[in-house]
């Protein structure tokens, strides 16, 4: 793998930013510098913190990013439950993200279980 690019937890939390920064288009101009601002600032965090992890050195310092990541995603589906609970966004558009975001939660669990397999391997 040469890319974090590469990395299928990268493009799939990738898509659910893209998601919602298309969903927050439509918000009231009121949530501007409230919750569109957080949802931006999380949805995106997720996907930086997994590229800037990928560049380390040491699974260690990846791991550490990556469950960064994962609170961050963690935050972004709070914040789909206040827009939801606001009726800013729909029951069925939350559920649509609800299932992006439990696949990549799926997924960023399970490249955070490989790097741990693999930074407990002897000589590493």
């Amino acid at each position: 793998m040469n890319s974090f690019e590469d990395l299928e937890t990268w493009k799939k939390c990738r898509q659910l930013g893209q998601d919602i920064s298309k969903l927050i288009k439509r918000f009231p101009i009121e949530e501007k510098w409230r919750l569109t601002d957080q949802l931006i600032r999380s949805s995106r965090s997720v996907t930086a913190n997994i590229a800037e992890g990928h560049g380390r050195f040491h699974y260690q310092d990846n791991l550490k990013f990556c469950r960064n990541a994962r609170g961050s995603l963690n935050e972004t589906l709070d914040h789909l439950i206040c827009a939801n609970d606001e009726e800013i966004i729909s029951t069925n558009e939350f559920n649509d993200l609800r299932q992006k975001y439990n696949e990549c939660h799926r997924l960023l669990n399970g490249y955070i279980t490989f790097l741990t397999n693999e930074g407990s391997k002897p000589g590493i």
